[in-house]
C-alpha cells in the first residue's frame, strides 16, 4: 500500500485515519448532509466540492443533502471509489491545507451523526462456528451442537429493518411472553435476558434484479463496506417463540448500527484466509482467496454512573462463512437485493471464553456471573447499562477503524 501523509490533524492511533476516509450522514444547523472523516473532523462533502479539483466527478449535490447515502452509493463503484481516493489525495496535497480552516471540516461534536442509510431489508446470519457450536452445547445434544445443515450453507433469517437505530440511540427492554422451565404456562413482563449480540454489517450498494442469482465471483461488487452491528436479543422472549419459525420480537425490538461505513476497498490490506470448510461446500458456495477480514473487535458495558467494563474481545476473521457466500447464497434463489440492505454476520465469537460475542456465551445461559469494574457482575444486561461495541484493523503502518455503536437500555415501558 502506498505510504500517505497528510496536512490534516490527525490524534495518534485514531479510527479515522487518512487510510479509512468512511461516509455517513450527519446533521449540521438543521440541514442533512453526506460526510466522511479524517481524526475528529467531518468532512462536509457538499462544501468539499466546491474545491475545483473535484469538478471532474459532476456529482450532483443533490445526492450529498439527503436523509441517507442510497443515492450517493447508487452512483456506482466507478463513482464512489475515485471520489473517496481523490479525497485522499486532496487531503495529502499540501496546497490546500488552508482548508482546514474552512466550513468544510466540522469538529465531530458540533455534528448529530444520523443512521447512514435506507435500509429497506435487513437479514441477519449465524456465521460464527464458535458461536453456533456454543448455543448447540447449551440448548442440545452437546455432542451433536451443530444442526446438519450448518456446515453447508451461510444459515441466515429475516429481520426488522424498521428498528435499527443508530449508535447513541437508547432503547427500552421489551416486554414479552416467556415461560419458566418448570413453568406450564407462559407469562407476560419485562424480558430477564436483555443480551448483545455482537456482529459486524456488511451495506449492500449495487442491486441484483428479481430472479437473478449473484455468483461467488462478483459478489463482492455488490459490498459498499461495512460497519459495526449490535444484535439485541431478548433471549427468554426468544426461547419461548422461536419454534417452529424463528426469531420474532425476541429480536425485533432494536438493532443499533454505527453512523460510520467503512469502504471495503479501505480493508483491502486487512484480508485474511478463513477457517478451512469441512465438508467441501457445493459449487455456488466455493470461495478462493483470502475474503475474510482481521478486524479486532471489543465490547464493553457500563453500568450508569459506572466505569467501563471490557468483556468480549474477538476478530471478524474468525467467520465461517464469508461475506461473499453469504450474498451467494441469499440470491441463489432469485431473491433481490437493494442498495442500503443490511446483512448482519451473527454474532462473531472465537475459541477462547473471553472472544464470545454475547453474554449468553459469556455467562454461559445464566450459569456464572461475567465481572465488571467495581465489584460489580452480570449475567445479562440490566436496565440503565450501556452496551459500547467498538472495532479497527491495524497493521504497523495503518490503521483503520470503525468508532463505536453505543446503546443505553432503559427500563421496559410500562
Amino acid at each position: 500500500m502506498t505510504k500517505l501523509s497528510t496536512w490534516a490533524t490527525v490524534p495518534d492511533n485514531s479510527d479515522f485515519s487518512i487510510y479509512n476516509i468512511p461516509f455517513g450522514i450527519c446533521i449540521l444547523d438543521d440541514y442533512y448532509y453526506a460526510c466522511s472523516r479524517i481524526g475528529d473532523h467531518v468532512i462536509i462533502l457538499n462544501h468539499l466540492i466546491e474545491e475545483s479539483v473535484f469538478d471532474s466527478f459532476d456529482l450532483p449535490l443533490s445526492t450529498l443533502t439527503e436523509p441517507f447515502l442510497n443515492s450517493f452509493i447508487g452512483l456506482g463503484k466507478s463513482v464512489t471509489v475515485p471520489f473517496r481516493e481523490k479525497i485522499q489525495e486532496w487531503l495529502c496535497n499540501a496546497d490546500y491545507q488552508d482548508a482546514w480552516e474552512s466550513d468544510i471540516f466540522v469538529p465531530i461534536d458540533d455534528v448529530e451523526m444520523m443512521l447512514p442509510v435506507f435500509t429497506r431489508d435487513y437479514t441477519d446470519f449465524y456465521s460464527s462456528i464458535e458461536h453456533a457450536t456454543n448455543v448447540g452445547k447449551m440448548f442440545r445434544d452437546p455432542a451433536n451442537a451443530l444442526l446438519p445443515n450448518w456446515r453447508h450453507l451461510p444459515v441466515g433469517y429475516h429481520g426488522r429493518a424498521s428498528s435499527i437505530v443508530v449508535s447513541g440511540v437508547d432503547l427500552h427492554r421489551p416486554s414479552g411472553q416467556t415461560k419458566a422451565n418448570d413453568a406450564s404456562s407462559p407469562t407476560y413482563g419485562p424480558s430477564k435476558r436483555v443480551d448483545f449480540e455482537l456482529e459486524m454489517a456488511c451495506i449492500i450498494g449495487k442491486e441484483n434484479q428479481l430472479g437473478s442469482p449473484i455468483t461467488i465471483d462478483n459478489a463482492g461488487e455488490h459490498i459498499f463496506g461495512l460497519a459495526l452491528f449490535n444484535d439485541w436479543s431478548a433471549r427468554d422472549i426468544q426461547k419461548w417463540e422461536y419454534v417452529p419459525l424463528g426469531p420474532f420480537l425476541g429480536k425485533s425490538f432494536g438493532s443499533s448500527l454505527s453512523p460510520w461505513i467503512v469502504t471495503i476497498e479501505a480493508l483491502e490490506a486487512f484480508k485474511v484466509q478463513g477457517p478451512l470448510q469441512e465438508p467441501a461446500v457445493l459449487p455456488y458456495l466455493k470461495s478462493t482467496g483470502d475474503n475474510n477480514y482481521d478486524i479486532d473487535l471489543s465490547v464493553v458495558i457500563q453500568p450508569k454512573g459506572g466505569t467501563e467494563a471490557v468483556v468480549c474481545q474477538s476478530n471478524f476473521k474468525y467467520m465461517y462463512w464469508n461475506l461473499q457466500q453469504q450474498i451467494a447464497h441469499h440470491t441463489v434463489n432469485g431473491c433481490n437485493l437493494q442498495i442500503g440492505d443490511i446483512l448482519a454476520s451473527g454474532t462473531i465469537s472465537g475459541k477462547s471464553e473471553d472472544s464470545y460475542g454475547s453474554m449468553l456465551e459469556l455467562s454461559w445461559a445464566g450459569s456464572k456471573q461475567v465481572a465488571l469494574q467495581d465489584g460489580e457482575t452480570r449475567v445479562f444486561i440490566q436496565d440503565n447499562d450501556t452496551v459500547i461495541m467498538r472495532g479497527h484493523a491495524a497493521n504497523k503502518e495503518i490503521r483503520v477503524g470503525f468508532g463505536e455503536v453505543k446503546t443505553q437500555i432503559l427500563p421496559a415501558h410500562e
